[in-house]
């Protein structure tokens, strides 16, 4: 071993066993703006992660749980990650069976105490991370009695954070969670039929629908129909508050639902696709919103191979839509350029609305086929084509 390597080792293990401000300033290093700074912290941070992989964590927990800095306990949130995910590089076999039962415990302490909303998600991340690894084999038994608690206490931070892991496991590891269905639906259908807080039934909508997609038989998935109502008026309810941002969320989420699970919203297809064109037609709302709720329903009618013909089976929406997407192609701005166009401004006085409704017409038409797509354009085009 040379003599850099040795003055390393030594350097590394200063910082394990010293104070925690010197083992701060080495997480601070990483991300440093100084190239060289940070390719030496990372030396030595690795030299640390393959020769005292239990001090180096425990050290990251305790900066993550105690750290007045900000920066510190994200970064060590994100580092704890990267060493507990099941990768090339899993760290958890390498850790004795103390460290282990210490980091577990660390990771739910930070989850009840922890107050800044950035870094708790980092954290719901971190927690995922490992009980993907760790929860199939039972590595974690404390970990879903845990979580059942967060989600039926009185703490909003604790009910979105647990409902965040759950989203996460749904997507890892959903086989582990099929066996606590009756659990969940309970939980999924208490938090969306009461809570008032948005970001709380945003998580759990994210959990619901990433925990329907895991469920291998759709008698399973039909269980959750119950709770469609509640997850659609969670849309609802956010535009009614003015809250457009939370609706796109919620929005963005139920397209996933379209594209994966389209059967499981066909017993309630009309009320759904009614209340998407509602929002479509609503001139007061984004566009960014109304672009969402129309390409839900596009989304659906695209599902032919997992629902084939459910769209088809609504002829007033589907002559709805297309009502809609055609306004969109009349918003256009004049622009001079276009009158003047040769190919590089063809396109002049195009807006989104226009880009948008071109493209859906496009995929509507593929999608349903002419012999639905016809009958519905002769009927409107004439108007168009009569217009001065």
């Amino acid at each position: 071993m040379d003599e850099s390597t040795q003055f390393q080792q030594s350097q590394v293990a200063a910082i394990l066993a010293g104070d925690p401000s010197q083992f701060e300033i080495l997480i601070s290093s990483l991300m440093s703006s100084s190239n060289e700074t940070r390719s030496q912290a990372e030396l030595l941070f690795n030299l640390a992660k393959q020769h005292d992989p239990n001090s180096l964590s425990l050290k990251l927990a305790h900066l993550l749980q105690l750290s007045p800095h900000l920066d510190a306990r994200a970064m060590s949130a994100v580092l704890l990650r990267k060493l507990l995910t099941r990768d090339d590089s899993y760290l958890w076999p390498r850790l004795s069976l103390q460290t282990q039962s210490s980091l577990k415990s660390i990771l739910l302490a930070c989850l009840q105490q922890e107050s800044v909303k950035s870094i708790t998600k980092k954290l719901c991340d971190t927690v995922s991370e490992l009980a993907s690894g760790i929860l199939p084999d039972n590595g974690w038994p404390d970990l879903l009695p845990f979580m059942f608690q967060c989600v039926t206490s009185d703490s909003v931070k604790l009910q979105e954070s647990a409902f965040l892991i759950f989203a996460q496991l749904s997507q890892y590891i959903g086989e582990s969670l099929v066996p606590y269905i009756k659990e969940l639906h309970g939980v999924f259908l208490q938090c969306l039929g009461s809570s008032t807080n948005f970001d709380v039934r945003i998580a759990a909508l994210n959990a619901v629908i990433n925990f329907i997609q895991c469920l291998n038989n759709s008698s399973e998935r039909d269980r959750f129909q119950d709770l469609l109502p509640s997850m659609i008026r969670t849309l609802t309810e956010a535009l009614n508050n003015g809250n457009e941002a939370t609706a796109q969320e919620a929005l963005e989420l139920l397209i996933e639902l379209a594209g994966a699970e389209p059967r499981f919203l066909r017993r309630q297809l009309v009320d759904v696709v009614g209340s998407m064109l509602q929002i479509a037609e609503a001139e007061s709302l984004e566009e960014g919103t109304r672009h969402l709720a129309i390409e839900f329903v596009i989304t659906l009618a695209e599902a032919r191979e997992r629902a084939p013909g459910m769209m088809r089976k609504l002829p007033q929406f589907i002559s709805r839509l297309f009502t809609i997407l055609m306004g969109m192609l009349l918003d256009i701005e004049d622009d001079p350029a276009w009158h003047s166009a040769e190919n590089e401004d063809e396109d002049a006085g195009e807006t989104s609305n226009y880009s948008m409704g071109q493209e859906c017409l496009d995929r509507l038409a593929i999608s349903l086929g002419g012999n639905t797509i016809v009958p519905v354009a002769s009927e409107q085009l004439p108007a168009y084509l009569a217009a001065p």
